[in-house]
């Protein structure tokens, strides 16, 4: 009897095929992970099983996560939600979640798996150049950057603020179409000023307290210039600096790179979308002019300057000079209405300082909406029930509509949860959260929260910037993207008084906010597409749409398919 001797590929051909069902099916297989996806119980399981799911197949990953948008990004974009009802229907999953922040960053040094991004050390200083051409990624697009300093109201989380870029760039994917070859999440590891890291031997950033302002600088002007040279092409969002960093390093960098801060005016641009609905709604109902309206502010650090900054344009807008606009403008931090004569006084909070007011310190915020009587309570504070039933009653004795924003999150860190605040308003607030909220009934009818999401607005401020070829992103370009917002709504979500339009029509709105960033550059005089220009708004919205990038399943192997 003969033997057959056996090919040297052939042990291959039966590990590649052999071992695969001959009757699998690809849609069997998308609903095959996510039954393995919600089997899940912890968020932070779920966020362990999709970073899995991507690196072992990265094409599957994104046609799951577009097809499933509203279940899968709160898991990716917290990251993680701890407590996600997969029982109930797709529509309400989004509000079911119970916001537990940053497990997958807290303990990303304990999950580490597999390589993601890039990290660019303190001790690459004199290197960067080298470092990121060392990258694999060909003219990449998008990249968001962080620190680590400031994590999701977690505080300084070093080297484990990484996945905080990595879930950005994945709503990129997911709401704006930025293929995902375009991409390059950042963390910049210069160390960590909390010392259970620094301790921890499974800690895997740089051992060290973080540097002095000198030496911080001069590493972000040679990463900054670095990153321009090695990648012409690219538009960087820094994301979670701590507060006086963030503003630094914006204005630093603003004039010279393409560049935006997403906690500043990605925050600010979407609650002045927010807030332009919101007062058409308030001074409907009370014949105010929109030129009257006040602004309180609770919270005055970078989010909250930054968003009180994006609002003076609201009365610009309508008219007023910057230095008008001011005067309607109020903020307030932890030791009370924030007034010029106060020592000590943190230089950004300087620029909405009151000058007008001379008498004893307003500590309690109660006091404090006594004295400005405003119309719209904005929190950015971080303080859970901060918005307390004497304070909202308050605001409603004064306004038929109270704007009542309180933008927090997670859910925990919420100033005030939304069936409080339509039961002590009697269903008269026009509200909106940082956190979700599920619909809430009262004496009949339902009530739907809007959600101020940074989603709305940093896509398609970077799409948009990507596709004009902008040279630098304006203030104006990120105003024109509020706007474009606040009219995105449809028949149906202005018909229920909504300020948003709910987020499952994101990549519609990432396409309307692009087009208005694009023109806005064009009018700017930082753009560079010539194509763009000469379309009509019409053909122009369908050119920008045709550039946003589809995952395919059948060339999932293939992620450098699209046009971007």
């Amino acid at each position: 009897m003969s033997v057959a001797v056996m090919s040297p590929a052939f042990p291959t051909l039966i590990s590649s095929y052999a071992s695969i069902p001959p009757h699998i099916t690809e849609t069997d297989h998308v609903q095959r992970s996510l039954v393995q996806l919600r089997s899940k119980s912890e968020g932070l399981e779920q966020y362990i099983f999709l970073n899995g799911l991507k690196e072992r197949d990265a094409g599957l990953f994104y046609q799951i996560l577009v097809s499933n948008m509203m279940e899968i990004i709160p898991i990716l974009y917290t990251p993680t939600a701890s407590h996600l009802s997969m029982n109930l229907s797709k529509s309400y999953s989004w509000f079911l979640i119970e916001h537990q922040v940053g497990d997958a960053c807290s303990s990303y040094s304990h999950i580490w798996r597999h390589p993601e991004g890039l990290y660019v050390s303190i001790k690459h200083k004199g290197q960067i150049r080298h470092i990121l051409r060392q990258y694999p990624a060909t003219n990449p697009r998008i990249s968001v950057v962080t620190d680590g300093s400031r994590i999701l109201g977690l505080g300084d989380l070093g080297a484990n603020g990484l996945p905080i870029s990595i879930g950005k760039l994945d709503l990129y994917i997911a709401g704006a179409g930025i293929r995902p070859a375009s991409t390059i999440p950042i963390c910049l590891d210069v160390g960590t000023n909390t010392k259970k890291f620094i301790e921890d031997p499974l800690y895997i950033g740089v051992r060290q307290k973080r540097p002095m302002d000198s030496e911080m600088e001069e590493f972000m002007e040679e990463f900054m210039s670095a990153m321009s040279e090695v990648f012409p092409e690219l538009v960087v969002q820094f994301e979670d600096f701590s507060t006086d960093n963030a503003f630094k390093y914006l204005d630093l960098f603003r004039s010279r790179y393409r560049v935006f801060n997403d906690d500043i005016q990605g925050t600010g641009a979407v609650v002045l979308s927010g807030f332009i609905n919101a007062a058409r709604i308030s001074s409907a109902a009370s014949g105010l002019p929109l030129t009257e309206h006040r602004i309180l502010f609770f919270g005055a650090g970078s989010s909250g300057i930054g968003v009180a900054k994006q609002l003076v344009s609201f009365f610009t807008e309508l008219g007023m000079s910057a230095d008008e606009a001011k005067k309607h403008i109020y903020t307030v931090d932890s030791k009370g209405l924030v007034t010029a004569d106060r020592k000590g006084l943190q230089e950004h909070k300087t620029f909405f300082a009151r000058t007008d007011y001379q008498g004893p310190a307003l500590t309690k915020l109660a006091d404090i909406v006594r004295y400005v009587k405003p119309t719209a309570l904005l929190g950015l504070s971080t303080i859970g029930g901060a918005f307390t039933e004497e304070v909202v009653k308050l605001m409603a004795s004064m306004n038929k509509r109270p704007i009542i924003f309180p933008l927090s999150n997670p859910v925990s860190k919420c100033e005030l949860t939304f069936q409080d605040a339509i039961n002590w308003t009697e269903g008269r607030v026009v509200f909106a959260s940082g956190s979700p909220y599920k619909p809430v009934i009262y004496e009949g009818t339902a009530y739907e929260a809007g959600q101020g999401n940074n989603m709305y607005m940093f896509p398609g401020i970077g799409l948009g910037a990507i596709l004009s070829k902008a040279k630098h992103i304006t203030d104006a370009m990120v105003e024109r993207a509020a706007i474009a917002l606040s009219t995105s709504l449809n028949e149906d979500e202005n018909c229920r008084e909504l300020v948003y339009p709910r987020l499952d029509r994101i990549r519609d709105i990432s396409a309307q906010v692009a087009l208005a960033v694009a023109r806005q550059a064009h009018k700017d005089g930082v753009d560079n597409n010539l194509v763009l220009r000469n379309l009509n708004d019409s053909d122009a919205l369908r050119h920008i749409k045709g550039k946003m990038w589809e995952p395919c399943y059948e060339s999932r192997l293939k992620l450098g398919f699209g046009r971007l």
